[in-house]
Formats: structure tokens, sequence, C-alpha cells
């Protein structure tokens, strides 16, 4: 084998004229060689809890939750539904800058980047009150709730999605647990201490 290996490669040099013919040879001689590892995915970061106050209301029902698309272009639900009555003031979740206030498709939208982060936060159908290029804090009116325009059937309610770069996450995520929890603190009554004189 080595002799017809050796062979080939000089009758390469004599026929190219040339020592890289020859030292190619060998590599489409045998085997093709094995493709190399695909790198392997990049572990994603967990979404921050960055948000210090709901949208909408104090704790909004929401109508509607999050369920993410199999594919880029596939059906699913880009965000969470939150029910509010036409008019209520809608609050940024976080400070940041508006980056879009207008409309699109009919509807008024509003989106924030959020400062310090990766993540973008839209809000519609809402009428927005701020403009491109505001700075906005955690609690700030960016617009109300439009009487129309929204895809809640029974109720009016303010989609809220969020975005990291280009994908999709649950935006209820930027919420930290004290928010998310279905009730209030409530102190209960000791009992058996005598009271301070």
């Amino acid at each position: 084998m080595r002799r017809v290996m050796r062979c080939v490669a000089l009758w390469a040099v004599l026929l190219c004229g040339s020592v890289t013919a020859a030292l190619s040879v060998p590599a489409w001689a045998g085997d093709p060689p094995a493709p190399p590892p695909a790198p392997a995915p990049a572990p994603r970061t967990p979404v921050p809890a960055v948000g210090r106050t709901w949208p909408v209301g104090v704790r909004p029902t929401v109508v509607r939750g999050w369920k993410p698309p199999a594919t880029v272009y596939g059906p699913g639900h880009r965000g969470v539904d939150l029910a509010a009555p036409a008019g209520a003031p809608v609050r940024a979740v976080a400070p940041g800058r508006v980056s879009f206030a207008g409309r699109v498709a009919g509807r008024g939208v509003v989106s924030v980047e959020l400062t310090g982060t990766d993540l973008r936060i839209t809000y519609e159908p809402v009428r927005p009150s701020v403009r491109k290029g505001d700075e906005v804090e955690a609690g700030g009116v960016v617009g109300t709730v439009e009487p129309t325009g929204s895809h809640c059937a029974r109720t009016a309610c303010v989609h809220w999605g969020a975005l990291r770069g280009g994908t999709y996450v649950d935006p209820l995520s930027l919420l930290p647990p004290w928010l998310l929890r279905r009730g209030p603190s409530r102190l209960l009554p000791v009992l058996g201490v005598p009271l301070p004189v």
C-alpha cells in the first residue's frame, strides 16, 4: 500500500509539477476526514427580575399566558395579556429608554429598552404619553389602555411582551417573587402576651 501511495504521490508531482499536489494526494486517497464537531450551544443566562411594578393595576388578572412558539414563525403567544379597563394607566415595569411610541397596524404601541440589560419591553394597545428617546423610571406612566384594538374577547387587556435580543421571553419572569405572590402580607394577632404598661 505504501508503494502505491508513493507512486501516486510521485505521479502527482510529475504531472502537476507541485509539491502541494503531492501532499494533498494522501488526504483524498483514503477515507475523507471527519467534519469538525459542532460547537456546544452557549448557556442561556436567566432573565433578570428587574421589574419593580406591574404594567397595569396592582395584581392584574392574566387573561392569556405566555406560550413560546416552537419555531420562529410558528403559532404561540409571545407575551402575556393582562386585564385592564380602557383608559387605565400603563406603567414602565423598570427604568429604561423609550425606543418606539406610535401606531403599528392600527394599534398604539410603546417599547422600552430596559437600562443595563439586553431586554426590550412592549405594551399594546396603548395610547402613548411618551416619545421615542424619553427616559422612564419604574412605575412611570408611558400611556393609557386604548378602548379599541384589544384582542381579548371578553375584556379590555394590555399585551405585555419581552424580547431578549431577537428571542421572546416570558415577561412575568421580569417580576420578582414578592410581586408575583397572590395576596398581601398579613399580621396575625399575638395571643397571651400582656400589653406594655
